[in-house]
């Protein structure tokens, strides 16, 4: 698939690639003429439709972001005895797209600004299940009880196994039973299907580009893969799938079985990079140079990866250790090496300040979600912590994006937890987990010459200087293409070919 869209007078070109299960959007760099893939995609996690479409056209767009995955577009339930919480997003009352995050003429606006600024949107689909609330009222005015939804469902729509999931042993329970109290739809059933694909087809032409599957774990394979064959044909343009399947390697359900329908979101990946850089039991940065399908973990053109999400940074959706915003430098030193390491498609986490694990985005008393700008400015690290936004997550998107598909390269440790390694002569990283500064000189691939360090800075737009100034702001390859620096304790460095000094 190949289509063209012009924005002002630069060309961006849209190509559905294998690699890293992503969808590719290509820009021209007026730097060396060389296309840049975007090769990384954010989850803005329940904003506003206005917010995220000012987000694409100021900040994502400019800064090389691929996509943004939004919070479900769909009517869902209104819970304020709980207080609102995140969780009600995952509520489902009606395919109307009307929720607190907006309705429906401000979704198709967002989506279209969005994709003028080159960043695709994807939805977040709930398809699984509808509302476990006994009775209630959705975001769209419409009335509900449990198993009876308006026009939409009823009793004989949802699987007859009407208890909680007992045995994730027990591939039937995990497909058909329900999670936690939530109505599971009968997704064998040809009406279930065609209600669920349409909701779908609907937002395609909208203009959606690809889909999260909400819990895809808890619908059968054949089921799921029936719903997107009716999308897929349906739509002239193909949406990129991600599915929600959480596979700890010791249950029924395992996630190699949803290879065939897209890409799977690998949980163990964050949960196996956070405990090497918490240094749990032992572990270390320098264990991490054989990560990949070695360690079990999906195929890297089938694997979504990411340090934390909306479940994990809450202790949901199974054990482990996750990092997040909550870890500081920590957590920002995990988000450097998963940019800079070539293995699956990243997507990056952009929340807000908890202190409950059910509390819900920065509200009014009604429940009414408020704005991240004001007055055409971005309110971050306070009420909204926008880890996007932090500088060296940011800037190594630029570096994910220039190495593209370069493989891992003079990989070097000091066994413990100071690691560096090169992506080809597009890119090098050094990161230093210690407390100790390291000073050494590394071999690289990287073309002679003076380059941004983009943990610090950006190349200005003249392509003569860095943004920033000071110790490592720039760092000088040598004609035996080697770079010797010293880094400070829970610090890094990264260059990469297109933060090249001219």
């Amino acid at each position: 698939m190949l289509r063209k869209l012009i924005y002002g007078s630069l060309f961006l070109i849209f190509l559905v690639l294998p690699l890293v299960g992503s969808v590719w959007r290509v820009d021209l760099d007026p730097g060396n003429q060389a296309t840049v893939p975007r090769t990384a995609f954010v989850h803005l996690f329940e904003w506003k439709w206005e917010d995220v479409a000012q987000e694409c056209e100021s900040f994502l767009g400019p800064k090389g972001f691929a996509a943004i995955q939004i919070s479900p577009p769909n009517e869902h339930a209104v819970i304020a005895r709980e207080g609102y919480p995140w969780w009600q997003r995952y509520q489902p009352v009606s395919y109307k797209i009307k929720s607190r995050s907006g309705d429906r003429a401000q979704f198709i606006n967002m989506v279209e600004r969005c994709r003028a600024a080159g960043v695709d949107i994807y939805a977040d689909a709930v398809i699984n299940h509808m509302s476990g609330e006994l009775s209630g009222k959705g975001s769209a005015g419409s009335t509900f009880t449990k198993y009876h939804y308006p026009r939409l469902y009823e009793s004989h729509n949802f699987h007859s196994c009407r208890r909680n999931i007992e045995d994730y042993g027990n591939h039937e329970q995990v497909t058909n039973c329900e999670l936690s109290g939530l109505p599971d739809l009968k997704t064998g059933s040809s009406y279930v299907r065609h209600q669920i694909a349409n909701y779908l087809i609907d937002l395609v032409n909208l203009g959606v580009a690809g889909f999260r599957i909400d819990a895809a774990k808890h619908i059968h394979t054949k089921d799921l893969g029936a719903i997107l064959s009716l999308v897929q044909k349906s739509v002239t343009t193909q949406p990129y799938i991600m599915q929600e399947v959480i596979d700890p390697g010791t249950e029924a359900v395992r996630k190699s079985e949803y290879y065939n329908h897209g890409d799977v979101y690998e949980f163990e990946y964050g949960r196996l990079v956070g405990a090497k850089f918490l240094g749990l039991e032992g572990q270390t940065l320098s264990q991490l140079e054989t990560l990949g399908e070695a360690w079990g973990l999906a195929p890297s053109d089938k694997a979504i990866v990411f340090i934390d999400n909306h479940d994990k940074q809450r202790g949901h959706g199974g054990g482990g250790n996750y990092l997040t915003y909550k870890n500081g430098k920590l957590y920002e030193l995990a988000n450097v090496f998963m940019l800079a390491h070539p293995y699956g498609y990243p997507d990056l986490m952009s929340s807000y300040t908890f202190s409950d694990s059910e509390q819900g985005p920065p509200a009014d008393a009604n429940g009414n979600t408020r704005s991240v700008y004001h007055n055409g400015e971005v309110s971050c690290f306070e009420e909204w912590q926008c880890e996007h936004r932090w500088q060296a997550i940011a800037n190594m998107v630029s570096f994910r994006n220039y190495t593209s598909a370069a493989p891992v390269t003079h990989w070097w440790s000091n066994g413990a937890n100071q690691i560096a390694f090169g992506r080809e002569d597009k890119g090098f990283v050094i990161i230093n987990r210690e407390s100790d500064r390291l000073t050494h000189s590394f071999q690289t691939d990287m073309a002679p010459g003076t380059y941004c360090n983009v943990i610090e800075g950006e190349l200005n737009v003249d392509g003569r200087s860095c943004t920033a100034t000071g110790v490592n702001a720039t760092v000088t390859v040598d004609r035996h293409r080697q770079v010797r620096v010293t880094v400070e304790g829970m610090r890094a460095i990264a260059i990469h070919r297109g933060a090249k000094v001219s």
